[in-house]
């Protein structure tokens, strides 16, 4: 093979492999329903028992462990839609969830969130609405 040849086929690959990459770099961040969300207090209304709980969100990925707050958990997408997410999670040693988030607005969500913690299994669904800053 001439170096030529051996540069042009260089070049071909290198501009594969670039132009394989852009469709990857094109794609929206993986949640990013989640990060147009208002930053600050949500109040979670839920339906079962008409109890509530405020929820600090900084990220919104805040909303996916409802029942389980500690980190290091892991997490698999299984839905990623931009008005609605689906997330399981597998705590170790404490059990697992799965939440679905929808988005009605900036301000107001829907979520239904079913695992295990501590042995014992869970069931939540409610409305979230943003109350202002972190208290």
């Amino acid at each position: 093979m001439t170096v030529g040849k051996f540069l042009r086929l260089v070049l071909w690959a290198a501009a594969a492999i670039l132009a394989a990459g852009l469709p990857a770099a094109a794609q929206a961040p993986e949640l990013a329903m989640l990060d147009s969300l208002n930053r600050g207090n949500w109040n979670l209304r839920l339906r079962s028992d008409g109890g509530h709980r405020d929820i600090c969100v900084r990220s919104g990925r805040e909303l996916i462990q409802i029942q389980h707050s500690q980190s290091g958990c892991a997490h698999f997408v299984v839905q990623d839609d931009p008005t609605e997410v689906t997330v399981q999670y597998t705590c170790r040693g404490d059990g697992y969830g799965r939440t679905v988030i929808r988005r009605e607005g900036s301000g107001l969500i829907q979520l239904r969130s079913q695992g295990i913690k501590d042995s014992t299994p869970f069931s939540l669904v409610g409305e979230a609405r943003h109350t202002g800053p972190c208290k």
